[in-house]
């Protein structure tokens, strides 16, 4: 195998949760250009049926599903409908993720209630699809790959719950690449700022001279945002058999900062 050829997913099973829209719906596209057909869950099936349309059109085969990713009963449902219509399930990608409500906020000033919802969606749910990917893939063997956050590292003022929550979802990766190896490579990839809508919601760039302000006030030595498909990329290779040999570890994709 070529070089090239190591970064192909063709005959590969793909789950990608919060793929209904933004860096979700760029890493299922990109997934499918890789090679692989692509099992599609968010909560909105309308969002999902339009991606399906997407990877049907490069020659892939889709499944949406609506699926709470904070719901081990429907995340265990997602990948049993996954091995029931593609056969198999390889690679899982836990992307659902966010601020639930769009507020970001001091650890000191946040509500028992919305920590709460913060973990469930940016690390329980995390953990909990990883269990169950794990637990498709004890036999094959796959690939399964957490999206963490830039704001994993480092104080993170006004967002703190937020950066807790991926901050663990890095130490869950590592520890649980050493439990389930060498069958089954566990990988996260932390994406920089990147202007989706729940990203434009929480800073308040709600247009194109506020995303330019902060683009400066942050400081990104690529100078400028990063994009879906900057993240898809670093998912693709996190997949493949390029990274046969990476499992534990958390790649930053943050145009350097």
């Amino acid at each position: 195998m070529g070089i090239l050829d190591s970064f192909r997913l063709d005959g590969e099973i793909a789950v990608v949760t919060g793929a209904g829209k933004g860096i979700g719906r760029a890493i299922a596209i990109g997934l499918a250009e890789a090679g692989a057909d692509v099992a599609i869950a968010s909560r909105t099936q309308s969002d999902l049926d339009a991606v399906a349309d997407d990877v049907h059109a490069l020659g892939r085969r889709a499944f949406p599903l609506a699926t709470d990713a904070t719901d081990m009963k429907a995340l265990e449902r997602l990948a049993e409908r996954t091995a029931e219509e593609f056969g198999k399930l390889t690679i899982w990608v836990n992307n659902a993720g966010g601020i639930p409500d769009g507020t970001p906020r001091y650890l000191t000033r946040t509500s028992e209630e919305n920590f709460d919802a913060q973990i469930d969606l940016n690390l329980k749910a995390v953990w909990m699809g990883a269990i169950v990917a794990a637990k498709a893939m004890s036999d094959g063997g796959g690939s399964i790959i957490n999206i963490s956050s830039r704001s994993a590292f480092g104080p993170q003022v006004k967002n703190g719950p937020y950066g807790a929550a991926k901050a663990a979802v890095n130490s869950l990766t590592t520890t649980m690449a050493w439990e389930v190896a060498p069958n089954i490579r566990v990988n996260a990839v932390a994406p920089g700022p990147v202007p989706t809508e729940n990203f434009d919601e929480c800073m308040g760039t709600d247009t194109d001279e506020k995303r330019e302000q902060l683009l400066n006030q942050i400081g990104i030595p690529m100078r400028r945002y990063g994009r879906p498909e900057d993240i898809a990329a670093a998912v693709v290779y996190m997949a493949s058999p390029a990274a046969g040999w990476v499992t534990g570890q958390c790649l930053f994709v943050t145009g350097g900062r």
